[in-house]
């Protein structure tokens, strides 16, 4: 490496170091608004974190830093393989910034807070109207980050799925998702008339909130999270914060009558958790930690939940513990009354409490009403009647309130593309849990409690590189395959015909 290439590194990553600090505070700051902030602070605390949020922002302006890591640019082939992708997302993020100022960054920062405190209150009064006029300036903001990105794609929305989920388009989305109707649709249909009945009685049997902190302990422990390194809190809306290297936060609700979904979104958030835990401490040392994208990331927290927490190995695994904490629960259920029961399928209002056959149903509702309020320039007053007509539709249910409907999802407070990386994120675990059974008995190792052989080949094979490909080129370098949907819905007609006894 050439001295003035060193010396331009090293003061990137002085910078760097500096955003760092400020992306930390503003970490601990958003993990406590959503977990224990009083109502009456929110906005308050909103704002100094969109102030800390812009001094950093600030920094990447610094024309010094600017012109650093671009000469790096034009030298990469003297960076290696860590520095390289370093440098590579700085410059991308010129191109799509450069005619963002400071001032319309904090300007957005703060509508970006005021939305989500809008959204809250909107949702808990079970009104639209709190939420509809920051939902428009959302969609105004994401449009004109758009309009200034030099280099933006010609289709609106793919921008702004790009943001979430590298090389993927909206005709790639259109491709996949139109392979789920096709083959999920008619399968509903044979799983609702299907004689089988599956017991659910007993998941809405109430219980404690200490109950369901001891199981959500209990299960992390079993998935590997590492309590010297992470935490467990409560929230409205169950999210991962991965405030530090050594500072991963994982959150819950706890519903009286509805353990399953605390238990789920437990081993979800967990899922996302082990990820940031183990992957390469380079990627720290070279600030790269957060390049991986939210497909990549969303496939491994609805593996743990999905494919190996809805198996019939990891209920055989778990079934005495909750025997043993939800004694009032399930005294009188068998082991497979449970695993059918956490299986079975029922069309429901609720995405995060969507059975896992129904749930891709709404993602693709959601990515469809996002093409029509981004690129169709959708009215925000029609969005609830859409929202109610398409789940009409697709599931033969129609929400009766808006928190049943449009208000029960928080991501749309701050902006739009995020929804698909969850269906993208099933469609890439499908890949490789089947690459990861050529190399070894999954289930017995479910069932046998070691769950540590199944994250030392995540590690290895899953996390250890997703921050250096793009997603196209990891599950490709993963499995040996092109990216297919196939998989994904092959597994569902094996499992759920196998369920129902079609």
């Amino acid at each position: 490496m050439l001295k003035e290439t060193k010396e331009k590194l090293e003061y990137v990553l002085s910078v760097l170091k500096i955003q760092q600090i400020y992306f930390n505070a503003c970490a601990v700051l958003s993990f406590d608004l959503e977990t224990v902030c009083p109502p009456k602070g929110m906005n308050n605390q909103g704002e100094t974190s969109a102030y800390l949020s812009n001094e950093s922002f600030k920094l990447s302006k610094e024309p010094k830093f600017i012109e650093s890591y671009e000469y790096l640019y034009q030298h990469i082939d003297e960076l290696d393989e860590f520095d390289s992708v370093l440098i590579k997302g700085l410059h991308k993020s010129f191109v799509q910034e450069k005619n963002i100022t400071p001032e319309m960054n904090l300007e957005w920062s703060k509508a970006f807070n005021n939305s989500w405190v809008n959204w809250l209150n909107a949702k808990e009064k079970d009104d639209y109207s709190v939420f509809a006029p920051s939902l428009k300036e959302v969609r105004d903001i994401n449009l004109k980050m758009i309009e200034l990105n030099e280099e933006r794609k010609p289709v609106a929305y793919d921008n702004l799925l790009d943001t979430y989920e590298t090389g993927m388009t909206g005709v790639d989305l259109d491709k996949y998702f139109g392979e789920c109707k096709e083959r999920l649709i008619p399968l509903l249909k044979k799983i609702q008339a299907s004689p089988k009945k599956i017991r659910t009685d007993f998941l809405s049997r109430p219980v404690t909130d200490e109950q369901q902190k001891a199981m959500a302990e209990y299960l992390l422990n079993v998935i590997g999270f590492d309590f010297t390194r992470g935490a467990l809190s409560t929230t409205e809306h169950p999210f991962t914060n991965g405030l530090a290297k050594d500072d991963i936060r994982v959150t819950t609700h706890y519903y009286p009558n509805a353990f399953i979904s605390s238990m789920y979104s437990v081993i979800h958030e967990g899922g996302h958790a082990l990820f940031e835990m183990f992957q390469p401490a380079e990627n720290y040392d070279h600030y790269i930690s957060g390049k991986k994208t939210m497909g990549m990331h969303e496939s491994t927290s609805r593996f743990y939940e999905n494919r190996i927490g809805r198996s019939r190995e990891f209920v055989h695994l778990i079934f005495p513990k909750c025997k043993e904490i939800f004694s009032n629960v399930f005294y009188d259920v068998t082991e497979e009354e449970f695993y059918e029961a956490i299986n079975c399928v029922e069309p429901s209002f609720i995405r995060t409490e969507a059975d896992e056959f129904t749930y891709t149903f709404h993602i693709i509702i959601r990515y469809e009403l996002e093409k029509e309020i981004v690129n169709n320039g959708a009215k925000i007053e029609d969005l609830p009647k859409m929202w109610n007509d398409k789940y009409e539709e697709y599931l033969g249910i129609r929400p009766s309130t808006y928190k049943e409907g449009i208000l029960q999802d928080v991501h749309w407070s701050s902006g739009f593309g995020y929804f698909p990386t969850y269906a993208l994120g099933n469609m890439y675990n499908a890949m490789y849990y089947n690459a990861m059974v050529k190399d070894f008995n999954v289930g017995e190792a479910i069932k046998d409690g070691n769950i540590q052989k199944i994250n030392d080949w995540m590690t290895e094979r899953v996390w250890k590189k997703a921050d250096r490909l793009e997603p196209k080129e990891w599950i490709k370098e993963i499995t040996g395959r092109e990216f297919t949907a196939k998989d994904f819905l092959d597994y569902l007609e094996e499992k759920y015909s196998e369920l129902y006894n079609l």
